[in-house]
């Protein structure tokens, strides 16, 4: 680990919270805490919490940098305030409700240290019970693959790369592997990499966004990793669960903004209007079962059927 050359490497982390005080001060702990790099810089972009969120940061942490927008601005928009402040080499977008384990922040950036083709790299994201979380190591998503999985095939085939290629479950979690997209509740970007590709599209509100900037990475010419060694947990969900009904249809929004921004220019008009049909009475479907199931307001369906495909 080349420690000494990354002290002079300053990290920003930016976290955008909303409505999610405890979880964040556990996570600021863990960073804090954790035998990470000495010169961190770590932003908050509070997106209106209105909970008592701001006060706690300003009086348990005030080496945060804080950003206290006045309404919710969604994801990409509040990280991107802070992006655009940031000073660090690296950029580490965080979610409020991860837990970093150990070094792992450090060796990410350690990665992106000695390997000067990697755009972007993601660590080892668990949930809550230890499993993978899938989204941290992807593929680009395409009509097959959406097929493969709204059929529950890539779950019944989860060794068979035809059916299993978007979350790769194929592939060995504990090896080191080049993808297409990770997931944005942790992902580390070079700032010259942003700068030359663009910040976070805030045409996106939250969902999918990240995915977007990773197909705009690889178009750029560089490479995106899997870490394995880098481990952290992440609690998914936990502001999504205030909303479902909204977090459901901006999850389908988003990835109906995938589609238009760079898949529907493969197909004719026809099939495009049958894949955005598809995505919407999807959602349809989900909002239906949460309204219609009691046990499923505590957790949206769409949050229990994607948790370990889709989490932010």
């Amino acid at each position: 680990m080349a420690t000494e050359r990354l002290k002079r490497k300053p990290i920003s982390i930016v976290i955008v919270n909303w409505k999610t005080p405890k979880l964040l001060a556990s996570c600021l702990d863990s960073v804090l805490s954790g035998d990470n790099l000495p010169h961190l810089e770590i932003f908050v972009v509070d997106n209106a919490s209105c909970d008592g969120s701001v006060e706690m940061l300003q009086e348990r942490y005030p080496g945060v940098i804080l950003i206290a927008n006045s309404s919710n601005v969604g994801f990409p928009k509040a990280c991107n305030q802070a992006i655009e402040k940031a000073s660090g080499q690296y950029i580490l977008l965080l979610n409020p409700d991860t837990l970093v384990v150990a070094d792992a922040i450090s060796r990410l950036a350690g990665f992106l240290d000695s390997h000067d083709d990697c755009g972007a790299v993601g660590p080892k994201i668990l949930n809550r019970d230890g499993s993978l979380q899938l989204a941290c190591r992807r593929s680009f998503p395409d009509p097959l693959a959406a097929f493969f999985r709204v059929t529950y095939l890539s779950r019944l085939f989860p060794q068979y790369p035809l059916f299993a290629k978007y979350n790769l479950t194929y592939e060995d979690p504990d090896k080191i592997l080049e993808v297409d997209g990770l997931s944005g509740s942790c992902m580390m970007v070079r700032r010259t990499v942003s700068d030359q590709v663009g910040a976070l599209d805030d045409e996106w509100f939250m969902y999918g966004e990240e995915l977007d900037w990773c197909w705009r990475i690889k178009q750029a010419g560089y490479k995106i990793f899997y870490l394995p060694e880098a481990v952290i947990y992440h609690y998914h969900g936990a502001a999504s669960r205030q909303r479902p009904v909204q977090a459901t249809i901006a999850l389908h929004h988003g990835l109906s903004l995938f589609y238009r921004k760079h898949i529907a220019q493969r197909y004719p008009a026809p099939f495009n209007w049958l894949v955005y049909a598809a995505i919407w009475v999807r959602a349809a479907l989900f909002i239906l079962i949460g309204l219609c199931r009691p046990a499923a307001r505590s957790e949206p369906a769409v949050m229990s059927a994607e948790r370990t495909e889709n989490s932010r």
